[in-house]
This record gives C-alpha cells, sequence and structure tokens, in this order.
C-alpha cells in the first residue's frame, strides 16, 4: 500500500513521525490505518505514529511529543535546555511541553503538557522541532529540577558557559510571578556571586555562614607586584592576601586552564598568597571542618601583619554572545 505523495512529504519533514490527523488529512484512508498499525507503523503515543515497527530515535519521540500536544505546542524545560546544549539536563522523559492556555496541563504517556499564559516567548525552529528560548528554559527547568544541588548547576553552567544573561534569567523568574521565585531567586544570587561550578557555590554558601570573615572575591584577576597576572583563585580574601582554591579538575571551569589550576600553588605562593585548597569531597563530607581550616588561616594570616604585595581587580560580567541574544524575549 503506497502512501499519499503529501503524507510521504509530511513524513520525510518530521522524521517519520506523524499524527492520524495528518495522515487523514494527507489522504491515507482509514483502513490503510488500521491496517498497518502494529504491521508496519508503530504507536508511539495516542494518535502518534512512526512510519517503521524500530524503536524511535530520540528526535522521533520529540516530534511525537510536540503532535500529542498540538500544533501550537513547544519543547521547553529541561528538554529544551539540553537541546540548546546543556549538559546539566539530558533529554530524558518526561519530555517537557508548553502550550497556550486555555488549553489544559496533562501527562501522556512520557510527555509532560503544561498550559501557560506568557506567550512572548521567541521559539526557535531546528527543523521540525519548535524549542523555547534559552534563558526561559533554563528558569523552567531549575523549577522542574527536584534536587536544588543539580538545580544549581544547570544554572551555573549556563551563566559561566555565556549561554545567558543574569538580568534575562531575572527577567523570567519576574514573570513566573511567585511560582518557585526564593528558590529560583537564590540561584540567580549564588551565580551573580561569581562561582562558575557547583563546589565553588557550596564554598562561598559555607564562607557566609562563618561569623569571623569578611565578604571574599570570587574569581577576581590577581596581578603581582612586577604586574605579571597571576592565577585567579576561586575565592580571594583581599584584606589579608588570602586564596581559596576548589581543587577538582571535573568541576572547574571550563573558561579557566586546569594546568594553571594544579601549578597554582607555586604561582601563587611565590607572589607570597596564602593559599588554602579544599576538594569538593572534603566540602561535602566536613564542611565545617572546612570552614575552620579557613577561618584558622585567615585569622592567621591577619596576626602575621603582612600582605602579598598583589593587586585584585574583581571580575566583570562576561559579555552576551550575539549569536545568542536573536533568542532572548524582548
Amino acid at each position: 500500500m503506497h502512501l499519499p505523495e503529501p503524507a510521504l512529504t509530511l513524513g520525510a519533514r518530521q522524521i517519520g513521525v506523524l499524527s492520524r490527523d495528518q495522515l487523514l488529512a494527507a489522504g491515507v484512508s482509514r483502513e490503510t490505518l488500521r491496517w498497518r498499525i502494529g504491521r508496519d507503523w508503530r504507536l508511539l503515543l495516542p494518535g502518534v505514529y512512526a512510519l517503521q515497527t524500530g524503536i524511535p530515535s530520540t528526535q522521533q519521540r520529540l516530534v511525537a511529543a510536540q503532535l500529542v500536544a498540538g500544533d501550537d505546542s513547544w519543547l521547553a524545560g529541561t528538554t529544551a535546555a539540553a537541546l540548546h546544549g546543556l549538559t546539566s539536563c539530558s533529554l530524558g522523559v518526561p519530555i517537557r511541553v508548553l502550550v497556550p492556555r486555555p488549553q489544559r496541563s496533562r501527562r501522556v504517556a512520557w510527555v509532560d503538557v503544561r498550559a501557560t499564559s506568557l506567550l512572548r516567548e521567541p521559539v526557535v525552529e531546528r527543523g521540525p522541532l519548535r524549542v523555547g528560548c534559552l534563558p526561559r528554559a533554563v528558569v523552567d527547568a531549575a523549577s522542574q529540577i527536584p534536587d536544588e544541588r543539580n538545580a544549581r548547576a544547570l544554572v551555573i553552567e549556563a551563566v559561566q558557559r555565556r549561554f545567558v544573561r543574569l538580568d534575562d534569567l531575572e527577567h523570567w523568574v519576574d514573570a513566573r510571578g511567585r511560582r518557585g521565585s526564593v528558590r529560583l531567586r537564590r540561584l540567580l544570587g549564588e551565580a551573580a556571586a561569581g562561582a562558575w561550578s557547583v563546589p565553588e557555590s557550596d564554598l562561598l554558601s559555607l564562607i557566609h555562614t562563618s561569623l569571623s570573615l569578611p565578604e571574599p572575591m570570587t574569581n577576581p584577576l590577581l596581578t603581582g607586584p612586577d604586574g605579571t597576572a597571576l592565577t585567579s583563585p576561586d575565592v580571594w580574601f583581599d584584606d589579608v592576601g588570602m586564596a581559596v582554591l576548589v581543587q577538582s579538575h571535573e568541576f572547574h571551569a571550563s573558561g579557566l586552564d586546569w594546568d594553571a589550576t594544579v601549578v597554582a600553588g607555586s604561582d601563587l605562593s611565590a607572589a607570597r598568597v596564602v593559599v588554602v585548597g579544599v576538594t569538593p569531597a572534603a566540602l561535602a563530607r566536613d564542611p565545617r571542618g572546612q570552614l575552620h581550616r579557613i577561618e584558622h588561616a585567615h585569622a592567621s594570616a591577619r596576626r602575621s601583619g603582612t600582605r602579598a604585595p598583589v593587586i585584585a581587580v574583581a571580575r566583570q560580567a562576561v559579555p552576551f554572545p550575539a549569536a545568542a541574544r536573536a533568542h532572548l524575549p524582548t
């Protein structure tokens, strides 16, 4: 049984996934539908078929999710964040889809369809897929991820990799209203403080609980007495010239040279900087003990009465790439 040309053309555009309504509108008879389903075609979702019997690809599942949600739907939240390239999200289930109100929210098998009244969002078309803009996707995903540490990792990754600006994330937090705003604003605040990884954020949160440590700088630009640029520490206490380094290759910011971080102790120590190293494992296992080490080192440096002849300058906010600016809400 040959399919009508319109069905073949649409099938090629939608990588072999069509809805029942699309097939009927393209001239496929109900008899053909009944015959082919289960024999030649695979049912993916209610009223949505893959024109094959094999396991569908991820892209086919994404197209199917859009079809079951409706013509005016778009991929959003954790799904959109993963499609935009954020590694802190995956294209697993459920697939997140938004539809405009007054349509209703519902769960259809492995598809989470949510109705929204926030419609001023530029939707990016990628072949057969419609993908929500990244700033909204990050905010929605951070709200959807149950574990706050994983949500923090997503926000930090998006900012650190210069995919989004903090004020664009703030726009969507405001647009959402009160739903989850306390948690979202806390995550944005941590990213704004300059943390470039989850362990750095954990370290900053820990330092802020101290009753004796002053407010630190994060990832400042350091210059030695001879004008040489020094390794940028994760945390810097300018009053005593003390650096705290998170020593982890896995979590270190991709924009920094890992080899330089490994030798940072000698680099900074040569400039008479007090260096304290911590690891993510130690922060997780014994946070109070690590805070005590930092407090003790800071107190010792203060009692010494000497400070490294190093100039620290706060790092400027990262510029926003022009290529991504087109995807932002206006």
